[in-house]
């Protein structure tokens, strides 16, 4: 129903206080989210918020009308699970993809712990770091990092602020030593991998605001991402992948960080799916569960 997404999208930019935050949460462009409060305006014919670029705010009709928009919402919510009875609403049978790394060492484990606390989702499994076309294959959600490819695409955030990072075994530096800049890993083997036909070889870096790229090289490479994390936990070289999937090893101590003046390239990981009527009560409580797992993984990270 257009006009409860409309609703939505004004509670949820109320909430963020940006129509950019609103829209990142509901897998919307910022253009659509933006369209959908001007209808809310139009229909009510009462300007809602102010907004210019840097700011938001409510206008007084905003905040009277934002109150019975969040009733309106809750009394929504609860007439569709009243269509359903309780415990038939996670009754899917899903076909999730997602990248190898991620795939077959954080997620298959937390998949299990969703399966049983819902035990009639029924799920498949794509793990593979070639990227699925989501309109010709039978894949109805799609884990991905980086900026989804197509825009037409539902993307749902859960770990909006992942970063990749340039990380070596204790080994390796051993015998190699430890860069201190990006410029330094001309000097060393750096472990690379492919998507597609094309090799990621040009590593991006952040320090003070600058962007630095880094052309790197080394003595082996491969199209599954997993095997190049292997890799460089066996000491064979540096690596440079998603936080997500170098934190059980950083935590291990099996890898450790390198280049601490450095911020690498963002690898934000997102949920996609082709249309928003996929976004059944089963699908949105995946996205949490995951988004939990994805946050507590990053924060361990960090601490």
């Amino acid at each position: 129903m257009r006009g409860m997404q409309d609703l939505e999208v004004f509670v949820r930019t109320a909430e963020r206080g940006s129509v950019s935050a609103a829209a990142r949460e509901l897998g919307l462009s910022p253009a659509v989210a933006s369209l959908a409060i001007k209808r809310l305006e139009d229909e009510l014919d009462s300007v809602l918020c102010l907004r210019s670029t840097r700011s938001l705010r409510l206008t007084q009709a905003g905040e009277r009308f934002l109150t019975h928009a969040r009733q309106l919402l809750d009394t929504y919510q609860q007439a569709r699970a009243a269509l359903h009875p309780e415990g038939a609403l996670l009754r899917d049978s899903l076909h999730l993809s997602m990248p190898s790394d991620f795939g077959r060492n954080l997620a298959l484990g937390w998949l299990d712990q969703f399966q049983q606390q819902h035990p009639d989702v029924q799920l498949r499994l794509s793990v593979s770091d070639r990227l699925s076309d989501m309109y010709r294959e039978p894949v109805d959600l799609a884990i991905r990092f980086g900026q989804p490819p197509d825009s037409s695409l539902v993307a749902l955030p859960l770990a909006a602020d992942c970063r990749r990072m340039l990380c070596a075994s204790p080994d390796y530096l051993a015998r190699h030593g430890q860069p201190d800049s990006p410029q330094a890993l001309t000097g060393h083997n750096c472990l690379c991998f492919m998507i597609g036909e094309r090799l990621h070889d040009r590593w991006h870096f952040w320090r003070d605001g600058q962007l630095h790229t880094q052309q790197v090289h080394g003595d082996r490479s491969a199209d599954d991402a997993d095997v190049v994390r292997r890799w460089a936990v066996a000491g064979h070289g540096i690596v440079y992948k998603s936080q997500l999937d170098l934190a059980p090893d950083l935590a291990a101590g099996r890898l450790v960080t390198l280049c601490h003046d450095w911020q690498g390239e963002p690898a934000p990981l997102y949920m996609l799916c082709a249309d928003r009527r996929q976004l059944s009560p089963t699908v949105r409580l995946l996205r949490e569960f995951l988004q939990e797992k994805c946050q507590g993984l990053l924060g361990k990270g960090r601490g």
